[in-house]
């Protein structure tokens, strides 16, 4: 079994890792649904996803923005192609500092 979302709950400052085998296909689409509706009354959730390329997630996802009114502001597209567990958990840590410090110096 893969140990990548018990690593990524452990090693960053997140509520909760799921991961998925195709974020694209339909039943990816299904857990997507479910993650911005149930984060889209809270303004300071943030919706990490590592999957491919940053653009194609944003399309990806543009029906299921509109459907669910889940705020593009709060969605973090993250390309992990061909990264190891190691190389996911750097990219992932790199964007959650890089959008977590900017809100932390407004308080």
């Amino acid at each position: 079994m893969n140990t990548l979302a018990f690593e990524i709950e452990s090693a960053l400052d997140v509520d909760y890792a799921l991961v998925h085998p195709q974020l694209c296909g339909m039943g990816g689409n299904r857990v997507m649904e479910d993650v911005f509706r149930s984060a889209e009354d809270d303004p300071e959730t943030l919706v990490i996803v590592g999957a491919c390329e940053p653009e194609a997630q944003q399309n990806l996802f543009q029906k299921l923005f509109r459907k669910t009114g889940f705020d593009q502001g709060h969605f973090v597209a993250v390309d992990i192609r061909g990264a190891t567990n190691e190389g996911i958990l750097k990219r992932l840590r790199e964007k959650v500092e890089e959008r977590v410090k900017p809100i932390e110096k407004r308080h």
